[in-house]
């Protein structure tokens, strides 16, 4: 855009570099802000027990998974609790499955801003797992107090804490980013994610420990990288182990750092033809 006297220079093209793409999403981080608190209030708008949602849900699932797996299958939980073991991986699982079904319909459900206004889309999807921390923050807090009043709470471990949740954050916004884009292009994806989300918390250890595993297919089997975000989580706050655990953590993190990688380059390659197809 050429500048006039009474214009303003434009910050941000379609096809603008990556380097200064992401100095853009930094220079626009108030917008992220304003769509994770505009989101955040759509929530709970009306909503009886409003942000108490967030605690009950965590409690509701710990307790089926307390009574399916602890109480009739008595699957065994280390030397915790099993509704604390349950707890540990809701956690992370939560975050994840709520970012992953909220960034596959991000940009979908704002089709007006996305063809009507330009700024750096990639602010939507990342707006959508911003408003999962409050959930996460009070999901933790119930963990956090009902490990001091049962005991088993890992103090050096804990130290830990802020790798596993990066580690996570990253891979929510790795897959965030593939399907938002994906989305657009293909709705398909707005009803098969949701399918794919509910069945895979059953292909991760959530009611289950990862030792359960028989050793012959856990290599297989980390290629899940939740697998070693939700073992990373139960080390950090109980120091929960097992063998081959490290190699559960590093099969995490090279997927993450794949699927993030891939992912930013996809959506920034799409991003330039979302306001047609949207």
């Amino acid at each position: 855009m050429t500048n006039t006297p009474h214009s303003q220079e434009v910050i941000i093209e379609a096809n603008r570099i990556q380097k200064e793409y992401l100095k853009d999403i930094y220079r626009y981080r108030e917008l992220l802000y304003f769509f994770a608190w505009r989101d955040l209030l759509v929530r709970y708008k009306q909503a009886f027990f409003g942000v108490t949602w967030a605690l009950l849900r965590p409690l509701l699932n710990m307790a089926v998974f307390a009574f399916l797996f602890g109480r009739i299958a008595k699957f065994p939980s280390g030397d915790i609790s099993y509704p604390l073991f349950v707890l540990a991986a809701m956690l992370p699982w939560q975050l994840f499955a709520n970012s992953i079904i909220d960034t596959c319909n991000s940009l979908v459900n704002n089709a007006t801003l996305v063809s009507k206004v330009y700024f750096p889309r990639m602010l939507i999807p990342l707006s959508q797992i911003i408003v999962q921390y409050l959930e996460f923050a009070i999901t933790m807090g119930l963990l956090l107090l009902l490990g001091a009043f049962f005991g088993g709470i890992d103090l050096l471990t804990l130290l830990a804490f802020p790798f596993a949740l990066i580690l996570l954050t990253l891979l929510c916004m790795g897959i965030g980013f593939w399907l938002s884009a994906l989305t657009v292009q293909y709705r398909d994806f707005r009803i098969v994610v949701p399918f794919v989300v509910q069945f895979g918390m059953f292909l991760s250890p959530v009611g289950y420990g990862t030792f359960l595993v028989p050793e012959e297919w856990r290599l297989l089997y980390f290629l899940n990288p939740m697998v070693g975000i939700i073992d990373s989580f139960r080390w950090v706050f109980f120091g929960i182990s097992y063998p081959m655990m490290e190699y559960s953590v590093i099969f995490s993190t090279v997927i993450t750092g794949l699927l993030l990688v891939s992912g930013y380059r996809y959506f920034r390659k799409m991003e330039r033809t979302f306001a047609d197809q949207i």
